[in-house]
């Protein structure tokens, strides 16, 4: 599929009236995976992408040339469309501008960039933000760095739970005057934060994590959220998953026996599918 329908895909999504869950993605086989279970978009996070390319936790060690290299992969493997956690665009508005880049070229259906202050301020252990104005300053170079306009740009914000409920809504309005496409909001703790930002914008709502009173896809929806995250988990099941099979084998047991654990009917079926299969036939000249 052709990466302009992946991201009118999500322009719909973004557009509609509901509120969807996306499948965490990381690699070619999740993302496989995610598209085989018919979700309709992917989340592909920053603290997701340095674990299955670095095996690092999330401070800011990956590059941007590791994680486009990532979603290149992903592109490649589904058809899936992908919206990807940019982090803070890997430096400042110029690098934000060749992050847009890079990922568009990669075939992003979308991008999230955040005013999050990284890497983090030496003998600083609370999360700071950038200021106001450099937070304008970024998006505006994302949606400059921008070749194909139906790339979904989003803005991202934390800053209710580092700073205050006040401040997310200022930045929240003053980057929806910059021309982005949604707001992403990480941090809300009550109801009352959400409809307040609500109330106060008017673009779409992508929210990172809520408490579980707020989870109901119908109360999100009526807060204009169009894509509500679950979190990571399909990364910490597989790690688990990994570490037993490998515990097992270590142990003396027989990969036979492992069918509780590996499934070769699983892993055969989402790595090579049946039109891929017939086409490297042909290609080799090999007889049905």
């Amino acid at each position: 599929m052709p990466f302009r329908q992946r991201r009118e895909k999500l322009r719909a999504i973004l557009s509609g009236p509901t509120c969807i869950r996306p499948g965490s993605v990381y690699d070619a086989v999740s993302i496989r995976i995610a598209e085989d279970l018919g979700f309709e978009v992917g989340m592909f996070g920053g603290s997701v992408a340095s674990l299955a390319v670095l095996g690092d936790p999330d401070i800011a060690l990956i590059t941007l040339t590791e994680l486009t290299e990532q979603m290149r992969r992903m592109s490649r493997a589904a058809a899936l469309p992908v919206l990807v956690d940019a982090d803070h665009g890997y430096g400042n508005a110029l690098n934000v501008r060749r992050t847009v880049q890079e990922l568009e070229a990669a075939g992003a259906a979308g991008l999230t960039i955040e005013d999050t202050l990284l890497p983090q301020a030496f003998g600083e252990m609370k999360t700071q933000l950038v200021p106001l104005e450099e937070g304008v300053g970024k998006m505006r170079a994302a949606l400059d760095g921008r070749g194909d306009p139906s790339l979904v740009i989003m803005a991202r914000t934390g800053a209710s739970s580092v700073t205050s409920l006040d401040d997310a809504i200022a930045r929240a309005r003053a980057y929806e005057a910059t021309g982005v496409d949604a707001l992403f909001f990480t941090g809300i703790k009550a109801r009352a934060e959400l409809e307040a930002i609500s109330a106060a914008t008017r673009l779409p709502i992508v929210l990172g994590g809520a408490p579980e009173d707020m989870t109901a896809s119908d109360y999100l929806a009526g807060q204009r959220v169009r894509i509500a995250l679950q979190g990571h988990a399909p990364f910490a099941a597989a790690t688990q998953a990994v570490y037993e099979t490998l515990k097992a084998l270590r142990e003396g047991t027989s990969p036979k026996h492992l069918k509780g654990l590996a499934s070769a009917e699983l892993t055969g079926r989402v790595t090579r599918d049946a039109a891929t299969k017939a086409r490297a036939g042909e290609l080799l000249g090999l007889k049905k």
